[in-house]
């Protein structure tokens, strides 16, 4: 599974009974995200960008937005210290993490960021 290949797929919705990724499972399919880590025990994944200011932040936010609206899959989205930005998916539906995760966060990876020169 690579990051284009995710890039490509599209979120489905979840249907009663759908059980969340396993540790195994999730691991595997975050290796072709940069800088995206497991959280919650597995149960959600996240990122944190620093952006290069409060503009650039909310500008990222709202370019988040009609991808999210698209596939129908929602982020929670974290804005802290005017630039800090952690994005942070699960899929509530399973209690967990679905594919949906996963594709949602490939997506978000193609979407122009102006982070913070370190």
């Amino acid at each position: 599974m690579t990051l284009h290949w995710l890039q490509k797929q599209r979120c489905a919705p979840c249907r009663k009974g759908d059980i969340p990724l396993s540790l195994r499972q999730a691991r595997e399919r975050l290796a072709p995200l940069p800088g995206w880590h497991l959280a919650d025990r597995g149960k959600s994944l996240s990122k944190i960008l620093v952006m290069k200011d409060f503009s650039a932040a909310v500008a990222f936010i709202n370019a988040v937005l009609p991808v999210a609206q698209a596939e129908n899959h929602h982020p929670d989205l974290h804005l802290t210290d005017y630039r800090k930005l952690q994005i942070t998916l699960s899929t509530h539906e399973v209690g967990g993490l679905s594919a949906n995760d996963f594709i949602l966060a490939a997506k978000i990876e193609l979407l122009p960021k102006k982070l913070k020169v370190v």
